[in-house]
């Protein structure tokens, strides 16, 4: 793998992490949020991640997000007939997201995008050094 190599897949990770984390601020800024039908309420979504190899040297070049998949997890049903949201019979519908597990989400894609970010930095640092040897 050449040096110039792992730029690419940091920086692909990190693009990827960056998607992750945006997911993760959509499903916290609506882990509150109620409807009036099950099917019109929030459901948590999760990014799909994939390896990106390449064909011609079976080496692996990157990450890619192949898409956004919406949880399956049961939305949650409230008795709350006094909620303007609530349908005939009083009953309201929560999100599905579980704010604990989308915290811990955020911190691993938090500490990925950092690690990301020191490969990419190391990588730049030891390249530098190689270029002064040759001076």
């Amino acid at each position: 793998m050449s040096l110039m190599s792992v730029f690419n897949i940091s920086s692909s990770a990190m693009n990827a992490q960056s998607v992750r984390l945006n997911a993760t601020a959509s499903n916290l800024a609506n882990s509150e949020s109620v409807s009036s039908s099950e099917a019109d309420a929030y459901r948590a979504r999760q990014p799909v991640f994939e390896t990106v190899i390449n064909h011609l040297t079976g080496e692996v070049s990157g990450v890619n997000v192949t898409g956004v998949v919406k949880s399956e997890a049961p939305i949650m049903k409230q008795y709350s007939p006094g909620n303007p949201m609530a349908d005939k019979e009083g009953y309201i519908y929560r999100s599905n997201v579980n704010a604990m597990e989308e915290m811990a989400n955020m911190i691993s894609a938090s500490r990925s995008y950092q690690n990301n970010v020191e490969v990419m930095n190391t990588s730049k640092q030891m390249l530098i050094n190689t270029l002064r040897l040759g001076q």
